[in-house]
Parts: structure tokens; C-alpha cells; sequence
């Protein structure tokens, strides 16, 4: 059922029962109480829940990241009224919490859209993100005083990770752990920092191998204050549906076996980890939007899908947030903003029903996954031969007349024997599959460096068959500039010859016209001695 469907709406405030008429493990729009205006629709944004009032921090619309009108306010809806309002910031004055740079002027929350925020003691913080005002090549923190009602930027030390958007980040006790995402020149991530924020250094993380491939729009949470968890995201022309978890003791990435419902690649969606269950909505895989609510059950890997809507609800969406919240002991889910074709500003709730697993399921990777499967087998066969042992020892107790003498202990001597055989060949079949798994291990360590060497050969070889294109590209311009500096040098040629032969005609006449002209000087002569002497 679709929350499209404004009959499952429910008014809050003073209009109605506001988020107590929720149903369990259905999505129903929120009314805002009359006359309370809603935010302009985006996507991309961020939001937390803060003593039951919502905070929405920018987002994008239209290719534009919002600043909500370019000013300094923040859309803010109170469930306690159910209505929205414009919270006022300023920048903060005071430099001596945390590290604060100096704020200059008046001047707006800078426009983002990508980015991520968690709360921390009293604060908001934002992390990263995309700015078009931002000139700097490096990740970007900035802390919202909800008491104050003012903002500034922090300034961060150590090794302060590349701008992004698309990231990851979750919090774990003092320290911010930050995944992947995509840089200003759309390079996909996979690179893990962490940021302590009681001193505000950053460090870089270096995992084992075999962790997630460089992604963006992905989702992440942290179970039991020990492990990380990241499941799809996108890298470009690939969606992801895989699931990744990291020890955050040891730094080992595996991927665990999960059960349950089969969940389809999706980036752009929004997750919130409730007590050990893990709530995933939204996203798409480039082609239409997801439109099932899944969750995972953190201790067990098990997949259910909650509920769906239809294929044009507007949770069918990407770049929408998640976010929950506790009324009256029980706690809710917040959706809020997304596109889907369309650009929304609605709140969506759901109320998510208990749901109880037992016998949590150890993490591990695969080889410890099989040897641990083993291993259960011969537990089960040593607690047979327990549960046989008290079977027949409770047998020879009641039947010890009839049974003949020492004949019940042979038998159970036997049957020992035969366990213990058993035992030991389950033993060593353990033994080969761990070799087997070791094995395996070297195997897949030297196909990824194969892999890793081979991709940058590749890489090398593309660099080269650039550059001599590019070469070819200045021999064809230098050739058709020759050819045309050739076809100019037989146009003078050809003018060449014609003056030259121009030259020759002219001195030809000369020539012919100097001997008729002394000829006739002569003849002149000559003629005016006879006419001197006939006077």
C-alpha cells in the first residue's frame, strides 16, 4: 500500500493525534498543522532529529544547491505542534569551542548539497559536500550550536581528506568515521578517515584488503560501537546490493553471508540503525526507484522486507533522508525530501513493529563462516555421544539384573571408540578446510595483485595511445599546413615563369626597337649630307 494514499495520512498538532495514529511497519504522510508553511522540495539534503523537532540542511533542486533563499535559516518542523518554521543563525563569535575559523561579516551558511550531519552533544555537525562558493580542495566541517542558534566553520588538522560529496558518515563515541563518496572532478572513493572531535585531527585509516570497491550515495552504520557496516551505493553506471562490514578493532573487511529476502542494488537510499536492526528505504538502480523498506537484523544478517509502495509513490525516491525518533516510549522513522521525477517535501512516519531475534550470529568471513560450520558439527556429535553416554549409563542403572555382567561397559567402550573416531576424522576434515581456506586466501591475494598490476599496465597503456594521439594529431595539423605551403610555392612557381617570360618579350622589343632607331639616325645622316651637296 502506497503512502500516495492521502486516506492514510494523519494530521498532527492540535488538528489530530500526530504520530501516535501510526500504524506498525506502514508509511503514512504527516499533515503539518494549517497554516504552517513547508520548505521547498529537494533532494540530497541532510536532517537529524533533535529533542523532537527536525532540522533540514540544504540539498539540491533543479542542478542548484539550496541555502533555503540564500540566508541564514534553517527549516525546522516541531512535532509537538507539527508545524515548520525558519530558524535564524549567525555566525558564532565565540572562538573557544572547538576550533572555530574566523567568520567575518554576516555572510549565509554556505549552499550545499551532498553532504552529511550527526549530532554531537549539543551541536549539529556538517561534514563535506558539494559548493560551488567553496574554493577549497579539502573536506569542510561546520557546527550548529542549537542553543545559540549560530554556525561556524572548524578547523580541522592532520591529514584533512579531499572535498567530496556522496560520502558516508557515522559517529562512534567521540570520533567520526567517514567512507568513500566522489571528489570535485567525479573520482569515486574508497578511502576511510576518521576525525576525533575533541581534537579535530583527522587521520586516514589503512584497512586489510577486500574492501568495498569506490563508491558514492551508498548507505553506513555502526553496530555495537564495534563494527561498520556498508551496503550498496553506486559507481556511476553500477548500482550496488552488497553488504560490507569492518571490525573496527582489527580493520579487517569481510562480507557476511546474509539470509532472508533477496534485496535488489540501489544508491541513493537513507538508513537508521534501531537497537540492532537496521531500516533501509529509498534509492534506485538508475532505471526506477527502489519500492520496498528493507531491514537487516545486525547480529543475525538477515534481510526482511517491511513494506512497499508503488513504483510512483514519492518514497520510491533517491536522495531522500531517514531519520527516528522516540514518542511516548516508542520510536519512529522520519522520511523526508527525495526525487523521484519529481522533487518532494513531505515527512513520511512509521511506526516499526518489535521484532525479536535470539542467538545472535557470531561475525566472521567466509573461511571462519566454514570452519565454524565444522566445527558446530562436531560439537553436535561430541553432544550426542554425551546424550547417548547418560541414555545407556540410565539404562544399565535400571536394567542391571538383566544386563550381563561388564557386557553394558564394553558396548559403551565401543560406542566411545566410535565417537571419538568420528570426532577425529571431523577433526581433520576441519584441519583441510582450513588449509583449503588458507590456500584460497593466497589464491585471491594474488589474483587482486595480478588484478591491481595489471589495471595499472592498463592504465599506463592508455596514457600512451593519449599521448600518440595526440602526437598524430600535431603531424596531420603540420602536414596540411605543409601541403598548403606547397600548393602556395607552385602558384609563385607558375607566377614566377610568366613574369620571366613577361622579362623576355619586353627585352626582345627593346632590342628591336634600339636597331630600327639607329638605323634611321644613319639614314638621317646620310640623307641631309646628300641634301647639302645638291644646295
Amino acid at each position: 500500500m502506497g503512502v500516495e494514499e492521502e486516506e492514510g495520512a494523519i494530521n498532527g498538532g492540535e488538528e489530530g493525534p500526530g504520530l501516535a495514529a501510526a500504524p506498525h511497519d506502514r508509511w503514512v504522510l504527516l499533515r503539518p498543522a494549517q497554516g504552517s508553511a513547508r520548505p521547498s522540495a529537494r533532494y540530497k539534503h541532510a536532517a537529524e532529529v533533535v529533542q523532537d523537532k527536525l532540522y533540514v540542511v540544504g540539498g539540491s533542486r533543479n542542478g542548484r544547491s539550496l541555502s533555503d533563499v540564500q540566508q541564514q535559516f534553517w527549516q525546522v518542523f516541531d512535532f509537538r505542534t507539527s508545524k515548520w518554521s525558519a530558524l535564524l543563525l549567525s555566525p558564532s563569535r565565540d572562538s573557544n569551542q572547538l576550533n572555530l575559523e574566523n567568520n567575518a561579516g554576516n555572510q549565509p551558511f554556505p549552499a550545499l548539497a551532498s553532504h552529511s550531519m550527526v549530532k554531537w552533544r549539543n551541536m549539529l555537525l556538517v561534514v563535506a559536500g558539494n559548493s560551488r562558493a567553496s574554493t577549497s580542495n579539502k573536506v569542510s566541517v561546520w557546527f550548529i550550536d542549537l542553543e545559540t542558534n549560530s554556525w561556524s566553520a572548524v578547523d580541522t588538522y592532520g591529514k584533512v581528506p579531499m572535498a567530496r560529496g556522496g560520502q558516508s558518515v557515522t559517529l562512534v563515541g567521540s570520533r567520526l568515521i567517514m567512507f568513500g563518496g566522489e571528489d570535485n572532478k567525479r573520482r569515486l572513493l574508497s578511502d576511510l578517515h576518521v576525525l576525533d572531535l575533541e581534537t579535530m585531527i583527522w587521520e586516514e585509516v589503512k584497512t586489510e584488503k577486500g574492501g568495498p570497491a569506490p563508491r558514492y550515495d551508498h548507505s553506513a552504520a555502526v553496530y555495537a560501537e564495534h563494527y561498520l557496516l556498508i551496503f550498496g551505493g553506486s559507481s556511476h553506471s553500477t548500482c550496488f546490493n552488497d553488504l560490507y562490514l569492518l571490525d573496527l578493532q582489527s580493520l579487517e573487511w569481510s562480507q557476511p553471508d546474509t539470509q532472508g529476502a533477496h534485496i535488489t542494488p540501489r544508491s541513493g537510499h537513507a538508513g537508521m540503525m534501531i537497537d540492532e536492526n537496521w531500516y533501509i528505504v529509498g534509492g534506485g538502480d538508475n532505471a526506477s526507484g527502489s519500492t520496498d523498506t528493507i531491514v537487516m537484523n545486525a547480529s543475525k544478517f538477515v534481510w526482511s522486507v517491511v513494506t512497499t509502495v508503488s513504483v510512483r509513490d514519492r518514497l520510491a525516491c533517491e536522495g531522500l533522508t531517514l531519520c527516528s525518533t522516540t514518542v511516548d516510549g516508542e520510536k519512529f522513522l522520519i522520511a523526508f525530501g527525495g526525487y523521484n521525477g519529481k522533487y518532494n517535501n513531505e515527512i513520511f512516519v512509521m511506526k516499526p513493529k518489535p521484532r525479536n531475534f535470539v542467538q545472535p550470529r557470531l561475525f566472521q568471513s567466509p573461511a571462519a563462516a566454514a570452519a565454524a560450520a565444522s566445527v558446530k558439527a562436531a560439537y553436535a556429535v561430541i553432544t550426542a555421544t554425551d546424550e547417548k553416554t547418560k541414555d545407556i549409563v540410565a539404562t544399565d542403572d535400571l536394567d542391571v539384573k538383566r544386563a550381563e555382567p561388564g557386557s553394558s561397559s564394553k558396548q559403551m567402550v565401543a560406542e566411545i571408540d566410535a565417537l571419538n573416531g568420528e570426532k577425529g576424522e571431523l577433526e581433520s576434515r576441519l584441519a583441510e578446510v582450513r588449509t583449503e581456506n588458507s590456500k584460497l586466501k593466497d589464491k585471491l591475494d594474488m589474483v587482486k595483485l595480478s588484478y591491481n598490476e595489471l589495471t595499472k599496465e592498463l592504465r599506463s597503456v592508455e596514457n600512451q595511445l593519449a599521448a600518440e594521439g595526440s602526437r598524430c594529431q600535431k603531424l596531420e595539423s603540420q602536414i596540411a599546413a605543409a601541403h598548403k605551403r606547397l600548393e602556395s610555392a607552385s602558384s609563385l612557381e607558375n607566377e614566377l615563369e610568366a613574369l620571366q617570360q613577361q622579362i623576355s618579350q619586353a627585352e626582345q622589343t627593346m632590342t628591336t626597337s634600339q636597331r630600327r632607331k639607329s638605323g634611321g639616325v644613319w639614314k638621317w645622316v646620310g640623307g641631309s649630307a646628300e641634301v647639302s651637296d645638291n644646295e
